[in-house]
């Protein structure tokens, strides 16, 4: 059994449409970021970096009970425990694993800094505005470049890749981004979003979504002091 530490973040959505997609029985445990929850030591000796998602899986290797976080390390760990969403052949691997890295390293991370700066920012601060609505915009062409002529991003085939992009995607508009002007992403984002497992994933998550209504605590825990605290 799995138990799988989560929020309505495209972070936690990847893990869930990989749980949903293997059929691996979980338990989920949403954390209330808003709240404060991932500073609870309890979650801290699982999530070090105070962040979700976070498994703890109790028939890990050998029977081991281990703990993951790291959205991208826990696609991968699960594809390599259930054999499915990553290739065997090591060219279609590779081809893969750069997708997944592409994500974790730009299209995650520059299109969450538009999401601040476009949708969270107590203040519009213009060039940075600007300049992650901008890098948004290269990496839906970089994204929309690599779908040309192609039903998923790696491999040949639906993978960990396509998983992890998924979600950031759903937030186009809070990226100031139009899927109309990508129509490969469209297309591709279209039929990802049709598989069962992820209608499933959504459903589980959607009534959850944050809805700004936050409280000057809730701030802090999501964007302010309260982040920096030593613990």
């Amino acid at each position: 059994m799995i138990d799988l530490y989560t929020a309505a973040t495209p972070n936690g959505q990847k893990v869930h449409i990989m749980l949903e997609e293997t059929g691996l029985p979980y338990n989920e445990h949403y954390v209330s970021i808003d709240k404060g929850e991932q500073f609870a030591p309890e979650f801290l000796a699982i999530s070090p970096n105070n962040k979700i998602p976070a498994i703890v899986d109790h028939d890990g290797p050998g029977g081991e009970t281990v703990s993951i976080f790291e959205s991208g390390c826990i696609l991968q760990y699960l594809a390599e425990k259930t054999g499915r969403f990553l290739p065997d052949s090591p060219l279609k691997r590779i081809e893969t694993m750069e997708w997944l890295f592409w994500q974790m390293g730009g299209f995650g991370p520059m299109l969450g800094q538009a999401h601040h700066f476009r949708a969270y920012a107590p203040e519009r601060i213009q060039y940075a505005y600007d300049r992650y609505s901008n890098e948004a915009q290269r990496l839906y062409q970089v994204l929309d470049r690599r779908l040309a002529g192609r039903d998923y991003v790696a491999a040949g085939e639906y993978t960990i890749a396509d998983m992890a992009i998924f979600p950031w995607c759903r937030l186009h508009g809070r990226q100031g981004q139009d899927l109309a002007d990508y129509p490969n992403v469209k297309r591709w984002f279209d039929a990802i979003a049709q598989r069962p497992a992820v209608i499933r994933d959504m459903a589980k998550l959607e009534d959850k979504a944050d809805q700004k209504n936050w409280s000057a605590e809730d701030w802090s825990n999501l964007f302010g002091s309260e982040q920096y605290r030593r613990r």
